[in-house]
Parts: C-alpha cells; sequence; structure tokens
C-alpha cells in the first residue's frame, strides 16, 4: 500500500489511500476535489521517493468531508494565595478530508 507525507496548515501528516483526517481550516465547498502539492515524501513498499524539499511532481488528491470545530480546550492559568485566577477556551476550525489517490512521477495510481 503507498503512502505520503504531505503538509498543510503548517503541519505535516503521513497519510494512505481511503484514510481520513482533519487538516487546518481551508476553503472549498463540501464534496469537492482537492489537491495537496506540498508532497515530501512518498513510499510504496520497499521503494520511497524523499523530495528535497518536496517530490516533484507529487500529489495527493481528497475529497472534503465537512467543515466543523473541534472539541474545546480550556485555557487555566492560577496562582495560588494571590487572588489571580483566569480561564480561556478555543475551538479550533478543521476541513475533514478524505484521501483518494497518492501520486508521483514514478508511480502509476494518479
Amino acid at each position: 500500500m503507498s503512502y505520503a507525507v504531505i503538509r498543510t496548515g503548517g503541519k505535516q501528516y503521513r497519510v494512505e489511500q481511503g484514510s481520513v483526517l482533519r487538516v487546518e481550516r481551508f476553503n472549498a465547498e463540501e464534496g469537492a476535489e482537492v489537491s495537496f502539492d506540498q508532497v515530501l515524501l512518498v513510499g510504496e513498499g520497499q521503494s520511497t521517493t524523499v523530495g528535497t524539499p518536496m517530490v516533484d511532481g507529487g500529489r495527493v488528491l481528497a475529497t472534503v468531508r465537512r467543515h466543523g470545530r473541534a472539541d474545546k480546550v480550556h485555557i487555566i492559568k492560577f496562582r495560588r494565595r494571590k487572588h489571580f485566577k483566569k480561564q480561556q477556551g478555543h475551538r479550533q476550525h478543521f476541513t475533514e478530508v478524505e484521501i483518494t489517490g497518492i501520486g508521483a512521477p514514478s508511480m502509476r495510481s494518479v
């Protein structure tokens, strides 16, 4: 089974065909086909292609499943005996995508 390492939203993800992952939110309609061009590594079986820094001609195709917001993260700052307590919450926006294809110049899958 082939896999790839892509970069999107300032983070790196290891993906395989059929996998579902949550990435930083980007503008795309639900059900739309998107392409990730920042492919850092592509591997299939024993062969691995590592980019310098990107794999030339490498791309990963995905379908947008939905947009949403993650669970709330609570941030608490507290100093004992000082009458200081500060609370804050944050919900991160995400886009859920399903990987439909992985391709590199030497591979024939996409």
